[in-house]
């Protein structure tokens, strides 16, 4: 998720330059100190520290960034960001969506700049609004994530025998009515595992979420196209099969 958000930021704001990425809230803390950003991006959910933990310690800071955070909250949680504020976008976030949040990011840059405001005063988050946050949330806010590998093996069905399948095997699960296809190149398995269960614990660099029943193994992407009716498909290398694209998750591949 963290190389679609900078794929879709360099679409609607060419000249942002990203300097680091992290991959838990410690680490992110620790670049943010380093590199001293204007703007971060915290997804709420880090292994380690959950991004409301992250900003709130950065607010405690002399001269915070300018913060936005990413969730997959429901509408409950997305309702109470939009009476703080903080901003925030839902994953996938579209073009559309981020186009706004990068307005008003531009505004209070420029704000800064010219008057000297802080990031409170010129619209960001403080550390009020991050309590009142955290109030409405309530439970909503797990704790922070452990950390936990990515899933490296599947326990699956294949007629009367039980397959144990490495990840780096699978081209794509499909879920059905009750039960989780998953794709190989020597056949189709099953699995019991939802497919929303099975999308927490993949290596979302490695696979990408496509529509709301099917996942795909990104290595396995040959490319997209439009069918007669404008939908996208997506190609398989070596495969005749071709995957719907919900609406949802069309901007996945805009720079493809």
């Amino acid at each position: 998720m963290r190389d679609y958000l900078e794929g879709q930021l360099k679409t609607v704001w060419p000249e942002l330059r990203v300097v680091a990425k992290a991959a838990n809230g410690l680490d992110a803390l620790r670049l943010i100190d380093e590199e001293a950003p204007d703007v971060v991006f915290l997804d709420i959910r880090m292994p380690g520290m959950t991004g409301l933990d992250v900003a709130a310690r950065l607010v405690e800071g002399r001269k915070p960034p300018h913060i936005v955070f990413v969730t997959a909250f429901d509408q409950y949680a997305v309702e109470a960001f939009e009476h703080s504020a903080v901003d925030y976008l839902l994953k996938p976030a579209s073009l559309d969506r981020l186009t706004k949040t990068v307005v008003k990011l531009k505004a209070a840059l420029q704000a800064r700049r010219e008057v000297g405001q802080e990031p409170a005063a010129a619209g960001g988050v403080t550390a009020a609004a991050l309590q009142a946050l955290l109030a409405q949330l309530g439970g909503a806010v797990a704790a922070p994530v452990a950390a936990v590998e990515p899933l490296q093996w599947i326990r699956a069905s294949q007629g009367d025998q039980t397959r144990l399948i490495s990840i780096d095997e699978v081209i794509y699960f499909q879920s059905n009515d009750k039960y989780t296809s998953v794709f190989l190149a020597d056949g189709e398995s099953l699995i019991r595992t939802p497919i929303s269960k099975l999308r927490e614990q993949l290596d979302e660099r490695q696979f990408w979420q496509i529509h709301r029943s099917v996942i795909v193994a990104a290595r396995h992407v040959a490319g997209t196209r439009q069918d007669f009716r404008g939908r996208l498909m997506v190609l398989l290398k070596g495969r005749g099969e071709q995957l719907v694209v919900s609406r949802n998750y069309v901007d996945l591949f805009r720079q493809m």
